[in-house]
């Protein structure tokens, strides 16, 4: 992680976020959407960072997608770690089943189920879900891009996880997790972070 950058902490700990979810009509602005491209099965794994102007973001550990090219596009574009992966995401009654295998890195896999359990609800400003969402920044090796969406229409949910080693560490404890609806977001190109 550039020095520029700080890990940010939420109530006294540094946190990693893994967020599996469908891409659907990525494109860019003014464009139509592009098929082999445009809708794909995305994992990310991040943390949660403040730039040197003070500005929350998101640092990406990894990012992996079922399109070749997508991963390509990411890994070229944002300049952050983008692998290929075979990847699901299906329905098992009320549960939705994900899996990642990252094409090339045995053992880099995530494989859990997951479903939301209650109603659903904005983040509370301070909380833990209003941390890990309200993030309009992304940031890389020697770059940041601004992003926009609405507040995170959010549901509590509960999650069996059965394999998680595509995250840079072992992970312990019960996971804190939540399924979130259709978000629409909005990402400028990269500009280099001044120094």
């Amino acid at each position: 992680m550039p020095d520029e950058l700080e890990i940010e902490e939420h109530d006294g700990s540094a946190w990693l976020g893994i967020h599996f979810f469908r891409v659907r009509a990525l494109r860019a602005r003014g464009a139509l959407p592009v098929p082999g491209i445009s809708s794909f099965l995305q994992l990310n794994v991040r943390t949660y960072v403040r730039g040197a102007d003070g500005l929350p973001g998101v640092w990406f550990f990894s990012i992996d997608a079922s399109s070749r090219l997508a991963a390509l596009g990411v890994r070229r574009i944002y300049r952050v770690p983008a692998f290929h992966a075979r990847m699901t995401l299906e329905p098992r009654g009320d549960w939705q089943e994900a899996e990642c295998v990252r094409v090339g890195e045995p053992g880099r896999v995530f494989s859990a189920r997951y479903r939301a359990t209650e109603e659903t609800l904005h983040a509370e400003p301070g909380s833990l879900e209003w941390f890990v969402t309200e993030r309009y920044r992304i940031f890389t090796a020697d770059a940041g891009a601004e992003m926009h969406h609405d507040r995170w229409l959010l549901s509590p949910a509960r999650a069996d996880i059965e394999l998680a080693s595509i995250a840079p560490l072992a992970l312990d404890g019960a996971p804190r997790c939540h399924f979130a609806f259709r978000q629409d977001a909005l990402i400028w190109p990269p500009e280099p972070i001044a120094s």
